[in-house]
């Protein structure tokens, strides 16, 4: 898979970011409400990543810096097509969105899953992600899991 630093807004992040959303359809019942700017993820301020095989978009994934929890780096839209989960792309998306983030200067990254999306959680924590205390809009909701990690 290669990878390419993509606008949030660029048309491939903009069809993996709509298929990401029927994810969360189906598993919850309702798409992510998380208010996003498309602004928050160009440089310095944030990233975002588009992997390809092929030509094809196939994974996505960015960063944003977090305000609210003094400046982390916050992992935003991070998703692998599901017809090619568990070849490790989810992987690379990750080490990619940490690299990133360290060479712009940051030394945490947080994010918030939900328990819908073990996949995901199994992702964060076999990479030494731990948990931390909810936070954003899901702050309460009782099926979000935040995590973080020291760069």
């Amino acid at each position: 898979m290669e990878l390419f630093t993509r606008a949030y807004d660029h048309p491939d992040s903009v069809k993996l970011i709509a298929d990401l959303q029927q994810v969360f359809v189906e598993r919850y019942g309702d798409e992510d409400v998380t208010p996003v700017d498309p602004a928050q993820f160009a440089a310095p301020l944030g990233y975002f990543v588009v992997g390809y095989l092929d030509g094809v978009p196939v994974s996505c994934g960015g960063w944003r810096v977090h305000q609210e929890l003094d400046g982390a780096a916050e992992i935003k839209r991070m998703y692998v097509a599901d017809e090619l989960r568990g070849r490790g792309l989810s992987r690379l998306v990750l080490t990619n969105l940490e690299d990133t983030a360290r060479a712009a200067g940051h030394r945490r990254m947080v994010l918030e899953t939900g328990v819908r999306q073990p996949e995901a959680i199994g992702l964060y924590l076999a990479t030494g992600y731990e948990r931390i205390d909810n936070f954003g809009v899901y702050r309460d909701h009782p099926e979000s899991r935040c995590y973080g990690k020291s760069l």
